[in-house]
């Protein structure tokens, strides 16, 4: 049984974590140096000695610390130019934003705000050359620069921020080329009104885009704004004497006649025309009933299976069950978080059409990645049917899982019910699991000897995440487990199917298969009855569970006859011990955090 006491000193370790990290301190002191460069008529009011997370245009801080992570400061007629030193120890932002003031001079390099992911530099009087830093971020996903009197080209090497969502320069005194611009993460982009010349590169992402993104701009050509890139090198030749035009001679005999004979095959033509017309309809009528019977029949032989299986499709694509004709059971496809702006749209159509992959299946469902025809890829969790709470308790509890946001979370994004069919949509996470990241993955066999550091920064993202789930009464991960973390673009740990062990009934009827029984090794004993709910404790259980595995690389479920985690340490260790392999000159610290686990 997991005791309070222990439960306290997980928290205490945790504490520890924070305050042993090198890079973390207050941001005050660095805040009011950018105040004094900024803000010479006083306009922000942060006063010393007060919480610096409840000053004027600081929008979030991290959680537990002092440490800014949402920066907004617009529309407050804020002068002067930007203080490298002072915004570079701002290295926890994830958004900051100047928008709409009149700040000038060029930007600083900003390459120490690693975790940026979002910046708002519109609507001012900043100058120079396209600050070439911001290209080494490669969390940014937003970067605007619109409105400014920025100048030089538009660097290639933007093409490295292959998150890059949103990217508008519009209204600004760019030259040069178009930079190729191919990720497949650009939804939004704008370089409009600049001094760009040349052909518009013919990607696949800048090709989406229509005349409004470009014009403005001269000496460009290219498809997009419809001015050829040929149209120009004809004209610059000399143009030849123009030909005297023909005279007119007296028409034919074999002129009129075939006058004529054109005039009978056009009315000819006229009439047969809504003939052909009927007779199409008809047959798209007929591949219609058709197409509806076979589904028909699909349908009552319950083919309702997440992927289709025809071999001879290498790409599959989701067919989801979407209910009777029952108005009350089709569901929608609802998004959480709206006041999020940067959120990619889609409709259930576009996750039907979507071709999928299935990543794996466990205890509370299958999991696939789905590509939209659109290249837009999410991940989609099928969660099983059985003992599904009602309608408005889903919903009531998804909604809560919704609102969760932090840096070591997956965001849930959408949901969609509706009779026997739930699904949840998440962010893609392309690098995979911690799983494979320690065990290696199915196709390579072998996994990657992690650092005693990333020992560390593994353990503590882990540690934040849990905590900040804790922090809503009642709520628990329930399932955690090195394949429920999976591994963001910096290769932070965000932990994923939290809080969903609640949507399933804790009954008998549960099957207990492979997936099921080695999750049970990450369970505290006394959870371990399925039967029973999961509780807080017991996350904290199977977070010691998941740091021994982190730590030794030896999987949770690799001792079988272990009852209990003391029994899994004492054999772990002395499969360590036979091996004859040492442990590296952090055998200290790797000890402690043992003793922790």
């Amino acid at each position: 049984m997991v005791s309070s006491s222990s439960f306290s000193m997980f928290f205490l370790v945790m504490t520890a974590f924070y305050l042993n990290s090198p890079v973390r301190s207050s941001d005050v002191e660095a805040l009011l140096t950018l105040k004094s460069s900024i803000d010479p008529s006083n306009s922000i009011p942060w006063p010393r000695g007060t919480d610096l997370c409840n000053w004027e245009g600081v929008k979030e801080c991290i959680h537990g610390t002092r440490r800014v992570s949402k920066l907004v400061l617009e529309n407050l007629n804020l002068t002067g130019s930007l203080d490298e030193k002072s915004l570079n120890q701002l290295n926890q932002l994830r958004v900051l934003s100047f928008k709409s003031n009149s700040l000038s001079a060029s930007v600083p390099n900003l390459s120490r705000l690693v975790n940026l992911k979002s910046l708002f530099l519109n609507d001012n009087n900043f100058s120079g050359e396209f600050p070439e830093s911001l290209t080494s971020l490669h969390r940014l996903k937003t970067v605007v620069l619109a409105r400014n009197r920025f100048s030089g080209k538009i660097p290639t090497s933007l093409l490295r921020l292959s998150r890059l969502h949103t990217l508008y320069l519009q209204e600004n005194l760019f030259s040069g080329s178009v930079p190729p611009l191919n990720q497949e993460t650009l939804r939004f982009f704008n370089v409009s009104n600049n001094q760009l010349s040349g052909q518009i590169p013919t990607t696949r992402s800048l090709s989406q885009y229509n005349e409004s993104s470009f014009t403005g701009n001269i000496a460009l050509c290219g498809d997009q704004i419809q001015n050829s890139c040929g149209k120009k090198n004809e004209t610059s030749k000399p143009s030849a004497i123009p030909a005297m035009p023909p005279i007119a001679k007296k028409q034919s005999k074999t002129e009129l006649v075939g006058i004529i004979a054109g005039s009978i095959g056009g009315g000819i033509m006229l009439l047969l025309l809504p003939l052909l017309l009927i007779c199409l309809v008809q047959r798209l009528r007929r591949i219609k009933s058709k197409s509806e019977q076979r589904r028909s029949k699909a349908e009552s032989e319950g083919a309702t299976e997440g992927v289709t299986t025809t071999s001879d499709r290498k790409n599959k694509s989701f067919s989801w069950e979407r209910g009777s004709e029952e108005k009350e059971s089709v569901g929608t496809l609802v998004f959480l978080g709206r006041s999020e702006s940067d959120i990619m749209r889609y409709t259930m159509d576009d996750l039907l059409k979507a071709s999928a992959e299935t990543l794996g299946r466990g205890t509370l469902g299958s999991t696939y990645k789905a590509v939209m025809e659109s290249g837009f890829i999410v991940t989609v969790k099928r969660l099983k049917d059985s003992g599904f709470p009602r309608m408005e308790e889903f919903k009531r509890h998804v909604e809560i899982l919704g609102r969760l946001k932090h840096h070591n979370l997956v965001p849930l994004r959408a949901y969609f019910q509706a009779k026997e069919e739930c699904l949840l949509v998440y962010d893609y996470f392309p690098n995979g699991s911690l799983f494979s990241l320690i065990h290696g993955s199915k196709v390579s066999g072998s996994g990657k000897p992690l650092h005693w550091t990333s020992c560390l920064k593994i353990a503590e993202d882990l540690a934040m995440g849990l905590v900040y789930i804790h922090q809503n009464p009642g709520l628990t991960h329930g399932n955690l487990k090195s394949s429920n973390v999976l591994l963001g673009p910096d290769f932070e740990s965000c932990l994923t199917d939290y809080g969903l062990s609640d949507l399933h009934g804790h009954d008998d009827s549960v099957e207990v298969n492979t997936s099921v029984a080695s999750s049970l090794f990450y369970k505290a004993p006394e959870c371990r009855d399925l039967r029973k709910a999961s509780t807080q404790p017991a996350d904290v259980y199977s977070f010691g569970v998941l740091l021994l595995e982190l730590l030794t690389g030896k999987a949770s479920f690799q001792d079988l006859h272990g009852s209990d985690i003391s029994r899994w340490v004492r054999a772990v260790r002395e499969a360590e011990t036979e091996s004859g392999e040492e442990m590296s000159s952090c055998e200290e610290k790797l000890q402690a955090l043992l003793s922790i686990a």
